[in-house]
């Protein structure tokens, strides 16, 4: 849970800026049965990590959540061996869902550890995530991970995630400065990667993979 009022909305906007652009694009007609699974894992992601920030998704149970994003991280390494590219390259493929397969697992990974911490704390029970009474970063957060090690992964997860999202940030900003609006309006089915489509979807991947930094970053 975030301690911070302030801190919690932003999280919590950035967070909800996902989650809105997974649900559009899963329910659009003309995407792919794939790339509605893909945009649902997205919008789940979203929702479960805006709970976090909050103090009624510590109660939510932890075992529903790390098999759904370990499967979630399973699926897009599995979708993307079978999605069809252009080049035919399946190592292309994987290489540009590894972000998605390292934010799901990751995902997977936190609700496990701070449910692990949680019960070595003495708050938890029935699989559930209790709050941990347990200042974080600058007292930002009142949970945190028991252990070197776990707080050693979670800093190395959260620079990881910060590399993505930044990654993600520049494509979405180099998009949209590339897109002319008197070359006509992008189709609404258009793929991520294809003008104003392609910006939204690298920024609100790129809001999530940050929001998600910032979490790790308060568990250390």
């Amino acid at each position: 849970m975030i301690a911070a009022a302030g801190l919690r909305w932003i999280l919590t906007l950035l967070f909800a800026v996902s989650v809105v652009h997974g649900v559009w694009r899963a329910v659009l007609p003309g995407t792919r049965a794939a790339d509605r699974v893909d945009h649902t894992l997205h919008a789940a992601m979203g929702v479960l990590m805006t709970a976090m920030a909050w103090p009624w998704g510590m109660d939510l149970s932890a075992a529903p959540q790390v098999v759904l994003f370990s499967a979630g991280a399973l699926w897009f390494v599995v979708a993307a061996l079978r999605r069809p590219r252009a080049d035919g390259s399946r190592i292309a493929a994987v290489l540009a869902a590894w972000p998605h397969v390292v934010m799901t697992a990751a995902m997977a990974w936190m609700v496990a550890a701070m449910d692990v911490s949680g019960s070595m704390a003495g708050h938890s029970g029935g699989g559930a995530m209790h709050e941990m009474h347990m200042a974080g970063a600058s007292g930002l957060a009142s949970m945190s991970l028991s252990g070197t090690a776990p707080r050693t992964a979670a800093g190395v997860l959260a620079a990881v995630l910060a590399g993505i999202g930044l990654v993600w940030l520049t494509r979405a900003l180099d998009l949209a400065r590339a897109w002319d609006p008197a070359s006509g309006r992008v189709p609404r089915t258009a793929a991520p990667g294809e003008g104003v489509a392609g910006a939204l979807a690298f920024g609100c991947h790129a809001s999530m993979a940050l929001g998600m930094a910032v979490m790790f970053v308060l568990l250390v």
